[in-house]
């Protein structure tokens, strides 16, 4: 919290209001994809692949918000549920990529309008400049920190 000064009420900090968002952004991801047994962590993963298909299970971890070891649990869970394939990397056969499956696909084209909903519910009451100020000024805190 932040001091208010004398007799004032603090205000909740940037940081304090982003986290308590963004935790009310993962229940309702929950709640939306509970049909579908998948939580939002993977269903984040299953999104970065639908923008960068065939990345290590690093990178996929980075890009996801998770650790290696996370990634590994749940590219495996992902994989046996048919959402994921694992391949040989041409350039690194050490490597293996991974990719979404046509299931993987058909799974975020059936959930991409529920999802939506949620952001709409977010930035409802927002005109259409006020949300692109709010998605400028989220991707600026990013990276600033990154």
């Amino acid at each position: 919290m932040q001091s208010a000064g004398r007799g004032g009420k603090a205000a909740p900090s940037l940081l304090y209001l982003v986290k308590r968002t963004e935790l009310v952004v993962r229940a309702r991801l929950e709640e939306v994809l509970k049909p579908a047994g998948v939580t939002a962590l993977q269903y984040t993963a299953l999104t970065v692949l639908e923008r960068h298909d065939g990345l290590t299970a690093a990178q996929l971890a980075r890009d996801s918000f998770v650790t290696a070891q996370s990634m590994a649990d749940m590219v495996r869970t992902l994989e046996a549920r048919g959402y994921v394939v694992r391949r040989p990397n041409p350039a690194n056969r050490r490597e293996l990529l991974i990719a979404l499956t046509d299931l993987g696909h058909q799974l975020l084209a059936d959930y991409a309008e529920p999802v939506r909903d949620v952001e709409r519910r977010m930035t409802d009451g927002l005109t259409a400049d006020r949300t692109a100020q709010l998605r400028a000024a989220l991707d600026h805190a990013w990276r600033q920190l990154s």
